[in-house]
């Protein structure tokens, strides 16, 4: 899989979000490859957090969920894994066909993520103010995945002035940091905005917890899709109520690779009429008598319906055979053909 896998304006990229929902678990963090990867996803993304770097004992908790972690830094603490641990992670992802992305939240992360060779970098919401950070990623030249669930229009203007003046390849991602957005919020209006304003590609970075949006987007022809995942409803972690779970990672992707087949085939209407000629008589119509008759009986209209199937005498020539005599008897079970008529002098 290439690293512009996102480049297919038909193929839409999916990315699972694991972010946190590994909970300091190197082995369910592992365990989420794989099922992110038999999901029929194309990407998997993890945040590469080091408390030290980032963080201090002043950061208060985005939400009150932890029992065990006494402050938010000792939450990222036991967040972190080490050089080796990431790229086990990566291999395992990459052996299992998926592009490995991590969000890095300090220039620690970011170096250790350029070790791996990221293919592109995913930049988080509330980093559109991290000038280092950002700097250092576009002078790799990767393409950028810029979210921006906290940016304003002059924000996000700057943003991608910047990112665009420097050349890397950008992708714009709709997004609402709430978790999770309510369907009011997720804000499907502005993709083509994005579109159209900065003529970039556009994404959905989706925090519902629900198909929809991705669904939505979608048909709005985005070039990426990224959604949280968590293993079940009553796992535990901050984003499990704007996750979606490993069967609706894998109904997404089966409905994107539905999209694909679909756009990749037009239909001539022409030409499908005729393939469909056999199922057409099918449903057709054809003349029949509407009660038993005699041979030698003349034909009134009121003598005259139409039946299943076509092949007969087709309807638009019912006219035709008012006047006409019967040459042999007609019931109203069989279909009426030009050989039970006199013909015409």
């Amino acid at each position: 899989m290439g690293t512009r896998a996102w480049e297919d304006r038909h193929k839409p990229t999916l990315v699972a979000e694991v972010a946190q929902a590994h909970d300091g678990s190197l082995g369910t963090a592992h365990a989420f490859i794989d099922v992110v990867a038999d999901a029929g996803f194309d990407a998997i993304k993890f945040q590469t957090h080091f408390a030290h770097a980032e963080s201090t004992l002043d950061e208060p908790f985005r939400v009150a969920f932890s029992r065990q972690d006494p402050d938010r830094y000792s939450y990222w603490k036991r967040m972190e894994f080490s050089p080796q641990q990431w790229r086990g992670l990566c291999d395992h992802a990459r052996d299992r066909g998926l592009l490995f992305l991590s969000t890095p939240f300090s220039l620690e992360a970011f170096r250790l993520l350029e070790d791996l060779d990221v293919p592109a970098w995913k930049m988080g919401s509330g980093e559109f103010r991290s000038w280092e950070l950002v700097d250092a990623m576009m002078e790799t030249g990767k393409p950028i995945l810029l979210s921006t669930g906290m940016s304003s229009w002059p924000e996000i203007e700057e943003m991608v002035r910047r990112i665009q003046q420097r050349g890397n390849e950008l992708v714009l991602m709709q997004c609402t940091s709430m978790y999770p957005t309510p369907l009011e919020n997720v804000g499907l209006n502005v993709l083509p905005l994005f579109r159209e304003h900065f003529g970039c590609m556009v994404g959905l970075s989706d925090h519902s917890g629900a198909l929809w949006p991705a669904l939505a987007a979608m048909a709005r022809g985005v070039s990426v899709i990224e959604v949280h995942v968590a293993m079940h409803r009553r796992a535990f972690g901050p984003d499990v109520s704007a996750s979606l779970i490993p069967d609706e990672l894998a109904l997404l992707a089966r409905a994107r690779n539905a999209f694909v087949t679909m756009d990749a085939h037009p239909v001539d209407k022409d030409a499908l009429a005729g393939e469909m000629q056999a199922v057409r008589e099918m449903f057709s119509r054809s003349v029949c008598v509407c009660r038993p008759m005699s041979a030698g009986a003349a034909l009134n209209r009121e003598d005259l319906i139409l039946k299943k199937p076509g092949g007969g005498i087709p309807g638009c020539q019912v006219d035709r055979l008012v006047g006409r005599k019967l040459v042999r008897a007609a019931v109203p079970e069989r279909l009426l053909s030009w050989n039970d008529l006199e013909p015409v002098d």
